[in-house]
């Protein structure tokens, strides 16, 4: 499985408790699943415009997008409907809501199957 991370944290692979560096993609690749963490709406929206040519070569793909939770107390302006609506509007859809971390939420979109 091919990996792409975007603006990922720098304790990554502790909030892993793995490092999967070996399984990153380089800029040829088409990953397999991507883990995009977004600090505002508009790098939200920046980085999922350009994911979605991935999408169209690998409609398999998983996305997750992480953001800061409420109680980290750091500032955002993403919340879980905003993301889980720009899917909506952008052929996605969410499956899943995690913790990552404390400070980390997660939301797992993928292309629904009437689609791939």
């Amino acid at each position: 499985m091919k990996v792409l991370l975007i603006n990922a944290p720098d304790n990554y692979f502790s909030l892993l408790d793995s490092n999967i560096s070996h399984q990153l993609a380089d800029e040829k690749a088409t990953p397999d699943l991507v883990h995009l963490f977004a600090t505002t709406n508009h790098e939200l929206h920046a980085e999922m415009k350009k994911l979605k040519k991935i999408c169209v070569k690998n409609p398999n793909i998983i996305i997750w997008v992480s953001w800061y939770k409420k109680s980290s107390k750091m500032a955002t302006d993403i919340t879980e409907n905003e993301i889980r609506d720009y899917a909506l509007k952008n052929d996605l859809v969410d499956i899943k809501v995690c913790a990552v971390s404390n400070d980390w939420s997660g939301l797992k979109l993928v292309v629904p199957k009437n689609k791939r």
